[in-house]
Order: C-alpha cells, then structure tokens, then sequence
C-alpha cells in the first residue's frame, strides 16, 4: 500500500526526475460560511478517481513548461516553481503537464496541481515537506482544506476551516468511500466557476449565513451523511448530501446565478433518479451519486439524453479515490533508497 507523503523522512538523496499523480476532488458544501461559533466555513468533500492530475519535474538545462493546457496554467506553473526554488533551493527543473483537469471547474485543478509540482520540486530537492507547509507556501487552502486532505487520504473528508492562526484546515472525520457506489459528473465546458477576485467580491456580497441554518448542516454531516458511509447505507448518504447541496446552493444562488451555476447542468441533474445530486463548489460541475455502477449507467445515459443538442456538456461516471496522490520516482543517484521507496508505497499500510 501507498506511504502517505508526510511520513517520508524530512530529507531523501536527491532525484533526477519526480512524476506524482493527484486525485480530483468534488467540494460537497461548507458547514458554516459565516462563522457562527467563531470558526469559518469547514468543509466535506471526496476524493474521485478522475479527472485527476499528472506531471513529471526533471532536473533540466533551464526551466520551462511541457504540455501546459492554456497559458494561465504555464504561467501558474512558472510561478510555483519560483517560489519552491526560493524555499527549497535546486538546479533548474522543467515541469511536463501530463493530464490536469480544466482550470475552474469545481474538481480542485488549482490546489492538486499546486500540491503535484510542489511535491515533485521538493523531491527532487531532496526534502519531503508536508502537504499543509506546501499549500500555505504556494496560497492554497486558505477556506477548504478537502483538496490538500484528498492529496494525501483520499476517500470522504471533513475539516474544520482554517483556524484563527491561520493554520491549514485540520482533518476531523475521513472514511473510505463504498467500493460500490458511484459518481456521474456533468460538467458546462462554456463556462468557469467563480474564482479570484470574482469569488472574493461574491462572498463578501452574501447575506449572513443564519446560526440556525449551520447548525443544521453540521447535524445533516454528523447524523446522517459520517454514518450513511460508515455504515454503506446509500440513502441516507445521499439524502444529506441532497439536503445539504440544496440549502447551501440556495444560499450561494443570489451570485452564482441560482442553485446551479449552470441551467444545462441543472437540467441534466433534474434528469436522473437519485436524491444525492449538487454541486461541486463554484460549478459548473454537477454530481449524482449512485449505489452501484449499473445504476450510474443509466443516470448516464438519462443526463445524455437531457443534454443531447447542447454543446459544450460533456459527461461520465467515476469512482472515489480512497488513496491520495502517488510518487513515482527514477534515475536516483541511490537506487537502493528508491527501491526501498517504491516497496514502503506499494506494502506499508
């Protein structure tokens, strides 16, 4: 089994060439936007196991990006590099984008990519730094903690929202997801959630959130989304999840536009029979969950049938990630250390 990343010593021999995968993750609801007892938002969320993220960090000649899939993610890129080489030190490291997911959609590219190449860069430098040091050094984290947590756990995730000293979120509750169940994702390829200064200026527009309403979302959390999946029982997993997504979509419609941010989306969710439908985090990116895989086939097909003639939705059924992030190492200037490595990953709990 996998060596989560925070358990590797502080300093490893150093590398030649680092490739980390990192899951995706749905952001399924704050708890408490407003902080009613004194602590701001807390989240629940899951680790999927796509559309997930891959790049590979070499030693090279001079830096540079591969495989970028727009110039605002190069660029982004460009910087994280910037900022680990002033923490960590290095020779040059160029960094190849195998695969990420579009920037904005509500599945966590911005935090999984950050997390990938801050991972990949500080091992190459020799040094193992925890996820939550790599998160605050390259400005991720800074509400949720669900995609920094999902890196490196996987599975169903609660945190408690960034503490008055401004540490990372803290883990309170992780299960592994059911094996069974499933996802289907409907995601609006024409538009962006809200993200920068956007979502800054849309949070500070939003009426106070009522004590009364967060204290009903930390009882749904508590009471019967926790034991729905502790216990696989789907319906009362996914009717939390449904009443959650409901109350606070109601309460983020006034700058989303409604529920949904997307009415395609809205209209293809409005297709399928399950009551665990919602959002994942600013959208466009819908979800439904399903206990089985049959039955996410046939909301697959009711969301294409719903969203045939519409351009632009694209569609598909995944499963929870209940690992994090994976390292692959090569070219060591020790290959026992890597060996050693690769086992721990592959046979420590």
């Amino acid at each position: 089994m996998q060596l989560p990343f925070n358990s590797l010593p502080d300093r490893l021999s150093p590398l030649s060439a680092v490739t980390v995968d990192a899951p995706a993750r749905l952001h399924l609801g704050f708890l408490d936007p407003n902080a009613s007892l004194g602590r701001a938002f807390g989240s629940i969320g899951l680790s999927v196991d796509a559309p997930g993220t891959r790049i590979t960090a070499h030693l090279a000649d001079e830096e540079g990006v591969i495989g970028a899939r727009s110039e605002a993610q190069r660029l982004r890129i460009e910087q994280y590099v910037r900022q680990l080489r002033a923490a960590y030190g290095s020779s040059p490291v160029a960094v190849e984008v195998h695969h990420a997911p579009r920037a904005h959609s509500g599945v966590g590219s911005g935090t999984q990519l950050a997390l990938a190449v801050g991972t990949a860069f500080a091992r190459l430098a020799g040094r193992t730094p925890a996820s939550a040091d790599l998160a605050r050094l390259l400005g991720r984290g800074a509400r949720s903690g669900i995609g920094m947590l999902g890196f490196d756990h996987g599975g169903l995730i609660v945190d408690g929202g960034p503490g008055t000293n401004k540490h990372p979120p803290p883990m309170l509750a992780r299960h592994a997801f059911p094996e069974p169940w499933r996802v289907l994702l409907i995601d609006d390829t024409r538009i962006e959630g809200l993200h920068g200064d956007d979502e800054r200026r849309a949070l500070a527009a939003l009426a106070p959130f009522p004590q009364t309403l967060a204290a009903h979302l930390c009882h749904l959390v508590l009471m019967r989304v926790l034991p729905g999946v502790a216990e696989q029982d789907f319906d009362a997993f996914a009717e939390g999840i449904g009443e959650v997504q409901q109350t606070i979509g109601e309460y983020f419609a006034p700058v989303q536009g409604g529920v949904f941010s997307s009415p395609a989306v809205a209209a293809a969710l409005g297709s399928v029979s399950t009551p665990g439908i919602g959002q994942t985090s600013w959208g466009p990116t819908g979800f439904a969950f399903f206990r089985s895989a049959q039955e996410a086939q046939r909301g697959l097909q009711a969301a294409l049938d719903a969203t045939r003639g519409t351009p632009g939705i694209t569609c598909s059924v995944v499963a929870a990630a209940n690992r994090g992030g994976a390292i692959h190492v090569a070219d060591a200037a020790n290959p026992a250390d890597i060996a050693a490595t690769e086992r721990c990953k592959s046979d420590c709990p």
